[in-house]
């Protein structure tokens, strides 16, 4: 067993080549509260991934859902973060890597699926494909609202970790998305919220 990475909530390991995520206890809770703030999140995970491969989306499959010790088992995806992999490309390498991520976040908001983290430490390149991970903050919604906040975490994350690129990258995301059936309404909502973001800095 070798440990990746280990969070606040949980601890992610690699086991007989599959990637096992384990939510923890914690003592300091409630023994009630506890067995929902894992029960709950190891079942959505699940469901969230489960549908998001079968509409066509590059997620590690599904392996096991242990309910009782709030394990969620997973396929392992060779490859390197994102995150790890942007240094020494060149312009059109990095195009090409965002434009992937823009078709599979397409593929999950046409789903009304919300991944919630979307940063470049849940996106795996494995050769020309992008797989995304981590769907621990994901959820279901329709709204226009949610996918144009997805939307606007990642650019925040790509401003903050990847200044150098960002304005590139975040545009090559948005040309890809503009196969969205909700392109318009998300496009003209990703202005209001990142306005509404800036005004709130600037009152503080």
């Amino acid at each position: 067993m070798k440990i990746i990475s280990q969070g606040a909530e949980a601890i992610i390991y690699l086991e007989n080549d599959e990637i096992a995520k384990h939510r923890i206890k914690k003592n300091y809770r409630i023994e009630e509260i506890d067995i929902k703030k894992r029960k709950y999140p190891t079942r959505n995970e699940a469901k969230l991934l489960q549908k998001a491969k079968v509409l066509g989306v590059n997620v590690p499959d599904v392996k096991f859902v242990n309910e009782v010790t709030y394990k969620l088992t997973l396929s392992y995806i060779e490859g390197k973060l994102v995150r790890d992999s942007l240094d020494n490309l060149d312009e059109k390498e990095l195009k090409k890597i965002f434009n992937e991520i823009g078709r599979e976040v397409t593929k999950l908001h046409d789903a009304d699926i919300i991944h919630g983290d979307l940063t470049t430490a849940n996106f795996i390149l494995n050769d020309s494909k992008i797989f995304i991970i981590d769907f621990g903050l994901g959820f279901i919604s329709d709204k226009i609202e949610d996918k144009a906040v997805d939307l606007r975490v990642l650019s925040q994350a790509l401003e903050s970790k990847h200044s150098r690129i960002s304005d590139l990258a975040f545009n090559e995301v948005l040309n890809a998305y503009q196969s969205s059936k909700n392109y318009d309404k998300v496009f003209e909502r990703l202005g209001i919220v990142s306005l509404r973001g800036k005004y709130k800095r600037k009152k503080k």
